[in-house]
């Protein structure tokens, strides 16, 4: 029995359903160097801002170092949360994404800020719905192609769904209006549905309707066409409607290589409107110059290649969710920072997009917090399936143990057994035994 004991000890101690993940730590460092980057900058950006509006010099600061706790902490409950509830509760997440959008046009409720009717009253804070609905939708979207993958990789009307429920949150964004936000979920639902192997022709075809939808869009407001009309050429009415990008452009050329040093720029002294926010970019070549940027891009550039690699990992395993989930905060990151890095550059019209973790905000930090939680999520269950896959091919390449029901006794030899003479088992003895 000691010999079944020995063998039952150690199989016991590695049962595969008690194997734990382990979080990617590349995903986990960036994410805290990134945002450790933003908040020096934001405290580099924001004092002169802070000060004219005599609320302190750290005002903006403490309150970005508020929202990143805050962040943290809900990333950290989300690392908690099984992937298999959030696909099963996806439904109910774009729903209320779609209901938040809706709020924000309920008087008392929705907030107007800079002519935008896009944050909802929190009291203490506002909090920009769109944020929340592109976590959402990203979680939805995964759900939808992990449970459909096959017919949208054949079927034009399965890859043609998501879009009514874009379509939906397109419209109530353009009547805030947020321009850059209905963009940059159309850009994520297209590259989500490619990546889920959905055919050239099935994403042609919607993108040949939305596209000249949005450029009429775009052409339908006046500030819009001066946005384009500035971009084309900001030096033709530096001071009016051209102001923003020549004081970035300016900024971004008086860093030159190595910057004027941290804290140095003339340009956030009340020239670069929105300097600690959507032109924060701008103030960071200025003050740390090229190499700085470098630096920055690479972060961004690092974090996002994890991402993508991480969602491959994940669909090549057969877990599909989790896969599109990971592509999906990849592709968030990356769209949105391309976004706002070109408009400091002059490469694209003004859009009020910050940089993920990095311009200042509240309900920008907490989302891409949680986008970032996601990520760490997924990375342990990839990691925790991984290496239960690994441990049961080894259980199965072992030998099985010799169970034995009876313990080894040892002793003399048995006797050899015969009849007597009523027919009745003896003991035959042996030489130099009694019997």
């Amino acid at each position: 029995m000691e010999f079944n004991r020995q063998h039952e000890g150690p199989r016991q101690a590695t049962r595969i359903d008690e194997i734990e993940g382990r979080f990617d730590q590349p995903i986990l460092w960036l994410s805290v160097l990134l945002a450790a980057f933003g908040l020096v900058m934001v405290g580099s950006s924001s004092i002169a801002v802070a000060e004219g509006l005599n609320v302190g010099p750290f005002h903006f600061l403490i309150r970005h170092a508020v929202f990143l706790g805050l962040g943290a902490v809900l990333a950290a409950v989300i690392t908690r949360v099984e992937l298999r509830e959030l696909e099963r509760h996806s439904h109910l997440l774009v729903l209320i994404g779609i209901l938040l959008l809706l709020a924000v046009f309920i008087p008392g409720i929705g907030r107007t800020v800079n002519g935008a009717r896009r944050w909802l009253n929190l009291g203490i804070t506002g909090f920009q719905a769109v944020e929340a609905v592109k976590l959402f939708l990203i979680v939805w979207m995964a759900s939808y192609l992990a449970r459909y993958r096959d017919q949208v990789q054949s079927e034009w009307i399965a890859a043609f769904k998501p879009f009514l429920v874009v379509g939906a949150m397109v419209l109530l964004l353009l009547a805030q209006p947020d321009f850059g936000s209905a963009a940059l979920l159309i850009g994520i639902t297209l590259c989500l549905i490619w990546l889920g192997g959905v055919r050239l022709l099935h994403v042609l075809v919607p993108t040949a309707v939305i596209a000249p939808l949005m450029v009429m869009v775009a052409m339908s407001e006046s500030y819009r066409v001066r946005r384009l009309t500035s971009f084309m050429d900001p030096w033709k009415d530096p001071f009016n409607d051209g102001f923003q990008l020549t004081q970035a452009l300016i900024a971004i050329g008086r860093g030159e290589w190595a910057g004027v040093g941290l804290g140095g720029s003339v340009q956030k002294l009340f020239y670069l409107p929105e300097a600690h926010t959507d032109f924060i970019f701008s103030v960071m070549a200025e003050e740390l110059g090229f190499v700085g940027i470098l630096g920055l891009l690479a972060m961004i550039g690092l974090l996002v290649w994890r991402a993508f690699r991480l969602g491959l990992r994940a669909v090549e395993m057969g877990r599909g969710f989790a896969g599109f989930c990971a592509l999906g905060v990849g592709l968030w990151l990356a769209l949105q920072s391309v976004v706002s890095i070109g408009v400091n550059l002059g490469l694209l019209p003004t859009k009020g997009l910050t940089l993920p973790l990095v311009s200042s905000g509240g309900s920008s930090v907490l989302m891409s917090c949680a986008a970032l939680g996601l990520l760490l999520r997924v990375s342990y269950e990839l990691d925790r399936s991984e290496r239960q896959v690994a441990r049961h091919k080894e259980s199965r390449a072992l030998p099985e143990p010799v169970v034995m029901d009876e313990p080894i006794v040892v002793g003399p030899a048995p006797q050899p057994l015969r009849l007597g003479s009523r027919g009745r088992l003896r003991i035959e003895p042996s030489l130099g035994e009694i019997a």
